[in-house]
């Protein structure tokens, strides 16, 4: 194998190579979600890979003998890849999908705590503490309670169910000592427990408003009273219960809301993105023309010194035969010393188009290795079109209408608003809730003689007959109500609903306004596209007739008919001139860059892929052209 073929083939092996990383690196965004079993999958953190920090390999393929040559589209394939903002709005895709899952858990918003409690006790009738409870005698330390401190923050409109089941479930052993002061039940002065408390539900809600809850407790108790008949004891309760809003909080629609708004939200993620697109686009677009504009402006000015040097020697070499004054010399370098400020202006402004640019193409800003020390330079140049084919300013209002970004998030917004309405609508009327519980006990133990009274056969055994007794409905419990709550005046939940109907006419007027605006842009990027044409085609005319007053003048000069005053003078308007004619000439671009963002329509009048954008990768390769050095 030829050296050549081996170079070949490890130059397609290395391409290969980092086309690979690239798509590897353009797909790292998503979250990864937590994998396992399902008994742990739900309780293990999803992993956000680190953000990406360098810059395509774009850059190398444009710089050649230390200038970084750079065509519009290379420029705007290299904002794709690396620009930051970009690269900041390709989170939103996977936090949108993030937030629809959290609205799908139903629950309160996100920073709304709820409070817990947790509790151990006696069954009503379990031993002396528990038969004290069950004829309403309080006595001391009857149970054990646990609560949070947390505040409970209501959000404004109803609250969706938690549509996540949820488990819970709490276990409390304890051993008391519990003096007596009427030992009339308990026979002795001090009763001495041990206990074994075991609690659990599963609570699933409706996103209609209601919720059903299934919750077992067993208790065990033993302890050396002597009046107990069942001694240690087994008490177990099963129970289910249900309840369902009527009035306030009913309803799928407004169950689902917030649901909904995710939803609308994730749809409207691509036109989000592409705002941000655009604007980027625009912003390299202006950047990178004014920067054309701004090499054609230093040849400008460097020709005027050029300009004004030669005429500075030529004077010179007058005062030396005595043609001239001495003054005619002072005049003359005065014209230099001018010309090469206007250069250096020039040029400071160069340098400083070409900082932002960097900054715009580039990841990592001016720390680019690459991008040090490296002068960019433009390929593309600022020509005016003989023509400029502007279709009808109806036509161009019906683009704005369909493609702009910023019309379809208003659009959506009042949508939205109109959707989150629903819950302070909702939240005028009375709260009205029905409810039902059914709960089967169970209670078993060792029987005991007290007083010649011993505890039914039935109740002799241990966890086994406590459970069969429930599973067998022996002790059923059943009960249903209805709850309700009417606020008299109710003015806080009026003046919520009454808010929120006022700030969404607000807003279908703001949408008004802002349609109406559209058409002032479009009216005013129109007008301005021809002035922008007519300025130009002035200030080229005015710098065509300025150079030919300068020859003439420079002639005259030379025949000893003109005055070098006058020669400085019409070189001054000259470079004015030339200042204007190139000012026009990137208004003019800048004036159609503003015509396309105004219709909504840059990305496609530039060749802008939005599949691209979201990648990060363009697949269009930049190539330079054969003659640059």
């Amino acid at each position: 194998m030829t050296s050549a073929r081996l170079r070949q083939l490890l130059t397609c092996g290395l391409c290969c190579f980092v086309s690979m990383a690239e798509a590897q690196q353009a797909g790292n965004i998503d979250v990864i979600r937590p994998t396992g079993p399902l008994y742990r999958r739900p309780y293990r953190e999803a992993d956000v890979p680190p953000v990406r920090l360098g810059n395509s390999s774009r850059f190398g393929n444009l710089i050649r003998a230390g200038k970084m040559y750079l065509t519009a589209q290379d420029a705007l394939a290299l904002a794709l890849e690396n620009n930051l903002d970009i690269e900041v709005s390709r989170y939103n895709f996977p936090m949108l999908d993030w937030r629809l899952e959290r609205a799908e858990a139903g629950g309160a918003l996100p920073g709304v705590p709820s409070a817990a409690t947790q509790a151990s006790g006696n069954t009503a009738g379990q031993g002396v503490l528990g038969s004290q409870q069950a004829a309403g005698v309080t006595g001391g330390n009857a149970g054990i309670t646990r609560s949070s401190g947390n505040a409970t923050i209501s959000q404004i409109g109803p609250v969706t169910q938690t549509l996540d089941a949820t488990f819970q479930e709490t276990s409390a052993f304890a051993h008391r000592s519990l003096p007596q002061a009427n030992a009339t039940q308990s026979v002795i002065q001090v009763i001495v427990q041990n206990t074994r408390a075991h609690s659990g539900s599963i609570q699933q809600g409706f996103v209609s408003g209601g919720s059903v809850t299934v919750t077992y407790s067993g208790r065990y108790l033993s302890e050396n009273a002597p009046s107990d008949i069942l001694n240690p004891s087994e008490s177990v309760t099963l129970s289910i219960s249900a309840q369902h809003n009527l009035l306030q909080g009913r309803g799928i629609k407004l169950g689902s809301r917030n649901i909904t708004i995710a939803k609308m939200n994730l749809a409207m993620s691509d036109n989000t993105f592409r705002a941000q697109v655009t604007r980027t686009v625009s912003q390299v677009l202006n950047a990178y023309y004014g920067l054309v504009g701004d090499f054609m402006d230093v040849s400008s000015k460097q020709t005027a010194v050029d300009a004004a040097e030669k005429f500075l020697a030529e004077t010179s070499r007058r005062l030396d035969l005595g043609a001239v004054a001495q003054l005619d010399v002072i005049t003359a370098r005065n014209q230099v010393a001018q010309a090469r400020l206007a250069l250096t202006n020039s040029t400071v402004t160069l340098d400083q188009r070409q900082v932002t640019l960097k900054n715009l193409l580039s990841r990592t800003g001016l720390a680019e290795p690459a991008l040090q020390g490296i002068a960019i330079m433009p390929l593309d140049t600022l020509a005016i079109p003989d023509v400029d084919n502007l279709p009808p300013v109806a036509e161009l209002l019906k683009l704005a209408y369909a493609n702009r970004t910023d019309v379809k998030a208003t659009e959506n917004s009042l949508k939205e608003t109109q959707i989150s309405n629903l819950g302070t609508a909702n939240g005028i009327l009375p709260s009205v809730q029905v409810f039902g519980t059914r709960t089967e006990s169970g209670l078993a133990g060792t029987p005991k003689v007290v007083r010649g009274v011993s505890a039914n056969p039935y109740f002799k055994g241990g966890l086994g007959v406590a459970l069969a007794q429930t599973l067998r409905q022996n002790f059923p419990t059943e009960s249903a109500g209805i709850f309700a709550r009417v606020t008299v005046n109710n003015r806080q939940a009026l003046a919520d609903q009454g808010i929120d109907q006022l700030s969404n006419r607000q807003q279908e007027l703001n949408a008004m306004k802002e349609r109406n605006q559209v058409a002032v842009d479009i009216t005013n990027a129109v007008v301005a596209i021809q002035q922008a044409r007519v300025r130009y085609e002035a200030a080229a005319e005015n710098h065509r007739l300025q150079e030919k007053l300068f020859e003439a003048e420079q002639k005259k000069f030379a025949a000893g008919e003109s005055t070098t005053y006058t020669v400085t003078q019409i070189a001054r308007d000259l470079a004015a001139a030339r200042a204007s004619e190139l000012s026009s000439l990137v208004g003019y671009r800048t004036s159609r860059i503003n015509l396309d963002q105004n219709t909504g329509t840059i990305l496609e009048a530039n060749k802008v892929s939005l599949s691209e954008a979201k990648s990060g990768r363009v697949t269009q390769a930049s190539v330079l052209p054969e003659h640059l050095p």
